[in-house]
């Protein structure tokens, strides 16, 4: 409330006007001095990432984010407007932002020229100093620079009045950040008109000899498939951005955890039940995705998304909820015969390299699964160490029944004709700091047990009328 509302006040307060890019700078080196994150919420980028940003935005560069999907291209652009000042001054009534103390635009010199020290002054907050364009085949240069404005034509202003223009995003954005995601799918002629905005920061507009010299950040985002699939940067633009950053997926299983768990949706229930997911489950989810990044079967030039775990994740998770709802129980714990229901989150997220066979993707999914669980479990438990599960199958020629809709209560309790079973479900247990007491961690840490005999082939798995059999 108590912010300069006129010219003169600004100047009184000290004020001194600065670029964006000085501005971004500026509130940089304040964080780094203050030991606080530069792109908080962002998982996986300390060390790779965010040092290439914050040198990118030190020497005050253009940036082009350069990665695969679902690599946080996006969230990244949209976390720069918190390096920003919080409120910034700008000429009050002018179409385009403009400083007080440093105006760059006709109407607005004409603003502070008619109006002199009593000019009012308007605050932008830094959300509004944001603009984002999604580069579409369909994207013009009037969106994004300006046209003649055909009514204001009709009023009866002449066109040579450069008071007829009507600006786009990028003008609109000065003062700002201005970001284009998906630069490739943009078409080359519209390229060529950014030219201008990167080096000489000025715009031209149907003949018009407008010079505006516009105070922005330009962040881009892009494809490396886009390249070739769908389009290309070309070269003079591709010269005149600054930096190009490349993004990766997680590094660590730690890290994509953190951000599965960081965006999905696994608080449910209101309350009625509670959603409990021990840690080897998300390990399955996350080494399958793994895998997949690296299978041969999969094209690696599309990439598997982040939203690959999160969506699995949360389709575990609501299976895990039917299952409680139907059988009353009030923890939600997810276990090994939930996993069959992720295939539909899965598909059209992984693209296969040959896909005649309409089923293949499933197929790809179900085997992927089966590998991660084998390659998870040898972090929690010695599979050599559960001869004796094996053997007791063996002896008395037992089954054991599992399902995504069995109760916990009645696992647990079928578990006891399976000498061993119960005592190292305990202890997968303990390994994930869960309690053996508790029937649904008991179900879920010896259905884990069961299906990594199964995947190491030391138990077989069968299917009978919709059930699910383990036995020797």
């Amino acid at each position: 409330m108590d912010r300069p509302r006129t010219l003169r006040e600004l100047r009184e307060s000290g004020h001194r006007p600065s670029t964006v890019k000085e501005e971004l700078r500026r509130n940089v080196i304040a964080k780094l001095r203050a030991g606080e994150p530069i792109l908080p919420g962002i998982v996986g980028y300390d060390d790779t990432v965010v040092p290439q940003l914050v040198n990118a935005l030190l020497s005050k560069h253009d940036i082009l984010l350069l990665g695969l999907r679902g690599q946080a291209k996006t969230r990244i652009i949209r976390s720069l407007p918190l390096l920003l000042d919080e409120f910034t001054p700008t000429i009050a009534g002018a179409e385009l932002r403009d400083d007080p103390m440093a105006a760059q635009f006709r109407e607005s010199r004409g603003i502070v020229e008619r109006q002199g020290d009593d000019t009012p002054v308007h605050w932008v907050h830094r959300d509004e100093r944001y603009n984002e364009k999604l580069a579409t085949p369909d994207v013009t240069i009037a969106d994004l620079i300006g046209e003649i404005d055909l009514v204001k034509h009709a009023e009866g202003r002449h066109l040579s009045d450069e008071s007829i223009l009507h600006f786009g995003l990028v003008p609109r954005s000065n003062r700002g950040i201005f970001a284009i995601n998906e630069l490739p799918d943009l078409p080359p002629r519209i390229q060529v008109g950014l030219l201008n905005l990167l080096e000489e920061r000025d715009v031209q507009i149907r003949g018009f000899a407008v010079r505006l010299n516009l105070d922005l950040c330009v962040v881009f985002s892009a494809n490396p498939e886009d390249y070739t699939n769908r389009g290309r940067i070309i070269t003079p633009l591709k010269d005149r951005i600054g930096s190009v950053i490349r993004t990766h997926y997680p590094q660590r299983v730690e890290q994509a955890i953190d951000i599965t768990k960081q965006n999905a949706w696994l608080v449910r229930g209101d309350g009625e039940y509670t959603v409990v997911i021990p840690r080897f489950m998300h390990e399955i989810i996350e080494e399958m995705v793994r895998l997949a990044r690296e299978s041969p079967h999969i094209n690696q030039q599309s990439g598997v998304s982040v939203r690959t775990s999160i969506a699995a994740t949360e389709s575990m998770v609501s299976n895990a909820e039917r299952r409680a709802i139907l059988t009353g129980e009030r923890r939600v714990v997810p276990r090994i015969s939930d996993l069959p229901n992720v295939s539909a989150s899965c598909r059209g997220k992984l693209e296969l390299m040959l896909a005649d066979d309409e089923r293949a993707e499933d197929k790809l999914i179900t085997a992927l699964l089966g590998e991660a669980v084998k390659n998870v479990f040898a972090n929690h438990a010695d599979a050599n160490a559960l001869e004796g599960i094996v053997a007791a199958f063996s002896d008395r020629k037992a089954t054991l029944e599992v399902g995504d809709e069995i109760a916990s209560d009645n696992l647990a309790d079928a578990m006891n004709k399976i000498e061993g079973l119960k005592s190292a479900a305990a202890g997968v247990c303990r390994h994930n700091d869960l309690s053996p007491e508790d029937a649904s961690n008991l179900a879920s840490a010896a259905e884990f047990i069961l299906e990594a005999l199964y995947v190491t082939n030391r138990v077989t798995k069968y299917a009978h009328h919709g059930r699910t059999y383990y036995k020797r």
